[in-house]
């Protein structure tokens, strides 16, 4: 195979291990309430971004100085990550209550937090070479096709998450189809993220739920 015809691996990556063995149920049964303390945390710590105001500075820099800092990327990484894990954890993807301050699928020392399944990775970006300085202005506009096409997803993920709900309280099991399903949407709201939000890539999102 042309070694050249292969597609470079999206700039942002999402994968989420699938839970082999059996499942829990107590937790599975009371995650609606769970999940309620870290995803206040979520929204208390990203309504930032979700209002704009993270966008802003980072298109501001792009535009007129063509740089992207590295900690300011180093923000979004780490914000990117516990949220990915908190909605894991709510959406019934993992059974380990999500931190905030592990890494993705770092292991606790000393009888510390297991391995977190969450595994989100952004490739930092070359800005002087590799973002254009103006697309900034104009991605909120060129991802609308993106939302409307999430915002039919995200109810199926809904359904699916429920239909989860009840397979592994009566089975112990998160059927496969709906887990990679519900993983699909979230790298999906990944890419259009890292394209339209963090800014960190000009290359625009597949329409795919497949890595």
């Amino acid at each position: 195979m042309n070694t050249s015809m292969v597609a470079a691996p999206y700039p942002v990556r999402l994968t989420i291990d699938y839970p082999d063995g059996p499942r829990n149920r107590l937790t599975t049964a009371f995650r609606a309430v769970l999940a309620v303390p870290i995803m206040a945390l979520v929204c208390l710590v990203s309504w930032g971004r979700s209002s704009g105001l993270l966008t802003l500075p980072v298109a501001v820099m792009v535009l007129f100085r063509r740089k992207y800092p590295r900690w300011w990327f180093e923000w979004h990484l780490h914000l990117e990550r516990f949220e990915t894990r908190a909605c894991a954890y709510a959406l019934l993807l993992q059974d380990q209550y999500p931190t905030a301050d592990e890494e993705d699928g770092a292991a606790g020392d000393g009888g510390g937090p297991a391995p977190q399944p969450v595994h989100l990775d952004m490739d930092y970006p070359d800005a002087g070479r590799e973002l254009n300085r103006w697309l900034p202005l104009v991605k909120w506009l060129l991802v609308l096709p993106h939302v409307v096409v999430l915002a039919v997803l995200l109810v199926g993920a809904v359904f699916a998450t429920i239909a989860a709900w009840f397979a592994i309280l009566f089975t112990g099991r998160h059927p496969r189809v709906l887990f990679d399903y519900v993983v699909g949407v979230m790298r999906w709201c990944s890419r259009v993220t890292g394209y339209a939000t963090t800014l960190i890539t000009d290359r625009y999102p597949p329409f795919r739920l497949a890595p």
